[in-house]
């Protein structure tokens, strides 16, 4: 281990760049965060490297990637949606999660010639996410514009940070 630590530090020197440190969270993951965190690495794309192409491809597509950013008085949801019209988008909250649900309609059209690659899904999808705080729903917010789905989730009083000063 300290062998590699040595390499590390030697090819840090050598090209003057920062080695890039995974992020931790600021706040304990409960059980079922981190279940679910698992289960998406592990379950939702174990084929993602072994099986390249049209095989991966029809189980990739109906997975949007979500990033979730929790501020100090929202919750931000912001998902990937290539492909699907705003008119065929549902989303769903409870205090604590939220449900996207969508569809990306074929295009029929008669193509010459036979696929090479034939990676682009269409369909239907539903993603569940849990938040990290309690929301409010009814001052909810949502834009879609480029493939790109906002949603800022106003938390609720009990659960917005607070910052308590030390004297």
């Amino acid at each position: 281990m300290q062998k590699q630590e040595a390499i590390m530090a030697e090819a840090k020197k050598e090209t003057g760049k920062k080695e890039m440190q995974r992020a931790t969270p600021a706040r304990a993951l409960s059980p079922f965060e981190e279940m679910e965190r698992m289960f998406e690495s592990a379950w939702m794309r174990p084929w993602a490297w072994k099986w390249p192409g049209r095989l991966a491809a029809p189980f990739e597509g109906r997975m949007p990637s979500v990033d979730v950013v929790d501020r100090d008085d929202e919750v931000l949801v912001r998902a990937e949606l290539p492909g699907v019209d705003k008119k065929d988008l549902d989303v769903a909250m409870s205090d604590n999660a939220i449900t996207i649900k969508g569809t990306s309609s074929r295009e029929e059209k008669e193509e010459k010639g036979e696929y090479y690659r034939h990676e682009i899904s269409r369909g239907s999808f539903s993603r569940t996410v849990t938040l990290p705080a309690q929301i409010d729903g009814e001052k909810a917010k949502a834009e879609f514009k480029d493939g790109i789905l906002e949603i800022h989730l106003p938390k609720l009083e009990r659960s917005k940070r607070h910052h308590l000063d030390i004297e």
